[in-house]
């Protein structure tokens, strides 16, 4: 049948492998990722440009870019393979928690706080598959938005976003810790002005306990000595151990270690540095069986303890 004009015929297809190709900007390991053939990559890319009567990326030698085109037609690619997604689980599992969902959580909380909540949830619904990502706060709501990110899990005081639907879990406790030789430890009280000149052991600026000490520092007029910034939470914790400087974590990532006094939290007397966690969603999405029992569960374990 001839195509009406003004009426798309571009494939899911095309979608995928489009959706896939602006996440790797390369076209063999597109290929992989979609198990199919790189010249297969190139010949549905090519029809969905001819079909929307622009280019989608510049090849640029060995790079491939987006356009600005592809740049703006990307969010909507991603919302339409998730809605596809959505409607097959409505269909096809019904009211039963079952096919995949994409949860961003931090590091501290994926590792300290959810492994009792995934191994309930596993016996439960055995078939959901959960998949778990990494998260800084600026790149959360897009993922959201885009559907990269079905919900996560976000530490921060209040959510913000009018987008975002969301339910507070619990709050958790925050610590500056050091070595329980560092000469901080030994003080009765420890306020901003004491943090003047000091080796700070920060998480990446995105995190929100970190922008809540950084804002404390500038309204106090503190200036640290150095500040060494750490995509891990491990490697934080580590190097506190090992006598390199002031940490800033949760409670619940060094509490061994404070109980086998490797680690010691300074006496702190500044303004409150504990951090709320929440549950957060876009607010336009449909809520799958799997997404409200995980929901479910996590208030269950977590807002209870």
């Amino acid at each position: 049948m001839p195509r009406r004009k003004g009426i798309f015929a571009m494939e899911v297809r095309q979608l995928q492998i489009f959706c896939a190709l602006a996440e790797e900007l390369n076209f063999t390991r597109t290929a992989e990722r979609v198990h199919t053939v790189q010249s297969n990559v190139t010949t549905q890319i090519r029809a969905l440009e001819e079909e929307l009567g622009t280019p989608l990326f510049d090849r640029l030698a060995k790079r491939v870019v987006l356009t600005d085109a592809g740049q703006r037609f990307l969010p909507y690619a991603e919302k339409a393979l998730t809605a596809m997604t959505e409607g097959r689980s409505a269909v096809c599992h019904g009211s039963e928690p079952a096919g995949p969902l994409r949860i961003g959580a931090p590091e501290s909380v994926l590792a300290y706080r959810l492994p009792e909540v995934l191994q309930c949830f596993r016996k439960r619904h055995p078939q959901v598959e959960l998949i778990f990502r990494p998260h800084w706060d600026e790149t959360l709501w897009d993922a959201l938005e885009g559907g990269r990110l079905d919900m996560a899990i976000r530490m921060i005081d209040a959510i913000d976003n009018p987008q975002c639907a969301s339910v507070r879990l619990r709050t958790e406790r925050v610590y500056l810790i050091a070595h329980p030789e560092h000469p901080l430890v030994r003080r009765r009280a420890v306020g901003p002005q004491d943090l003047a000149g000091e080796m700070l052991l920060l998480t990446e600026a995105g995190c929100a306990y970190r922008k809540k000490l950084d804002e404390l520092l500038a309204s106090h007029k503190v200036r640290a000595g150095n500040i060494t910034e750490f995509s891990s939470v491990e490697a934080i914790k580590q190097c506190a151990t090992a006598g390199m400087g002031i940490g800033l974590l949760p409670e619940i990532v060094v509490a061994a270690e404070l109980n086998r006094k490797q680690l010691r939290s300074l006496t702190w007397v500044g303004p409150d540095l504990d951090i709320a966690t929440h549950i957060v969603w876009h607010k336009d999405k449909w809520l799958s069986p799997g997404m409200v029992a995980f929901l479910d569960l996590l208030q269950e374990k977590l807002q209870a303890a």
